[in-house]
């Protein structure tokens, strides 16, 4: 017997039976002389019974197995099938069956994955709305505290009224820093941000940088500098004004998060088609058990400290969302004590 026959194979083997069959049974009653009838005619009955009995066959098993397979694929295809294509979908000559085994199982795999997929989507939005709403709360009750006790009287009372209206004034800022960098992180992931690739210069780019966060720097008497061998002035290919956020970012965390009177330093190295520019500090560190979260969302690796810093928990994840953009990979090594750096590359002009 065959091994997963085809359609055709099996109507071919089931007519042969029965005219075998039919043939055996008629020469038996001749050669009891029950019936006179010619070989000859007895072969043309052979011929025929195998001929139609073939024709029927094919006919019924290509209606049975279509409507078994029209079921199958009405459950697992989200389209409808073009009438058109509806004579052509079995084919005779090949193993029906294990054609649509094999579907079935790819759509069984496909839809596991999809399950999968959502219930990871749920469960990380789940946990986003709970961050979102954790960032908001804290701001919004102590602008709320503020706002009470001034109504309670302490209005009347100038220097309390100062006091208050400031620290109401920073909560507002950081609620407008949660939701700019929100619309930021929206815009990436969408990708409605649209790079404005240009060639410049990384180092000058950095010195502006310096420059801008030199203040920060000597309030925590942080110094910054290039490492050694950095002089070269590299030309890479991005968008300069998100380099530019990418950089202050990175290099903010390193004097919040350094130690005082510590050091923040760049550093640019060749990799053939691309530059990888390091920004390392000697700081406090992060434990290893951190460093596969510093990019999520609202992920803070000491979080009453990283919030008496301010800021709002989505600075990495937009680094990361920017870098990404252009086709890129930032990441991050650390030891806790000796300090943290942040790598990335860029394509070379």
């Amino acid at each position: 017997m065959l091994k997963n026959p085809t359609p055709r194979q099996i109507a071919f083997f089931s007519s042969l039976v029965i005219s075998t069959v039919l043939s055996i049974a008629i020469l038996i009653v001749k050669l009891l002389g029950l019936m006179d009838i010619s070989y000859l005619a007895l072969i043309c009955i052979f011929l025929f019974t195998l001929f139609s009995g073939y024709t029927v066959a094919i006919y019924y098993l290509k209606r049975y197995i279509y409507r078994k397979i029209k079921l199958i694929y009405k459950t697992i295809h989200k389209h409808k099938l073009n009438p058109l294509e509806k004579s052509n979908v079995v084919d005779i000559d090949v193993n029906i069956m294990d054609q649509v085994e094999k579907e079935v199982e790819e759509w069984s795999k496909y839809r596991e994955k999809e399950i999968q997929d959502l219930k990871a989507y749920a469960e990380y939005r789940r946990k986003f709305l709970g961050d979102i709403s954790h960032e908001l709360k804290t701001p919004i009750f102590n602008i709320q505290g503020y706002l009470d006790s001034l109504l309670d009287g302490a209005k009347d009372e100038p220097e309390r009224c100062d006091n208050y209206l400031e620290r109401a004034a920073r909560n507002v800022e950081r609620l407008n820093t949660i939701v700019e960098d929100l619309e930021a992180i929206a815009r990436l992931e969408s990708g409605e941000l649209m790079l404005d690739l240009q060639t410049f210069d990384i180092r000058e780019l950095t010195e502006e940088v310096f420059d801008d966060l030199e203040i920060k720097a000597n309030d925590k008497n942080v110094t910054l500098d290039f490492k050694e061998g950095a002089a070269h002035h590299y030309k890479v290919r991005g968008d300069r004004e998100s380099i530019r956020q990418v950089l202050m970012n990175l290099i903010t965390n390193s004097i919040k998060y350094g130690k005082k009177d510590g050091q923040t330093r760049v550093g640019f190295y060749d990799m053939d088609k691309n530059i990888l520019i390091e920004v390392a500090d000697n700081g406090i560190g992060i434990d290893k058990k951190h460093l596969n979260h510093v990019f999520d969302r609202f992920y803070r690796v000491d979080k009453s400290r990283s919030r008496q810093q301010g800021g709002s928990g989505l600075g990495l994840a937009i680094v990361k969302h920017i870098v990404e953009a252009h086709k890129q990979t930032i990441n991050v090594r650390s030891t806790v004590g000796l300090g943290s750096t942040f790598g990335f590359t860029l394509e070379k002009a």
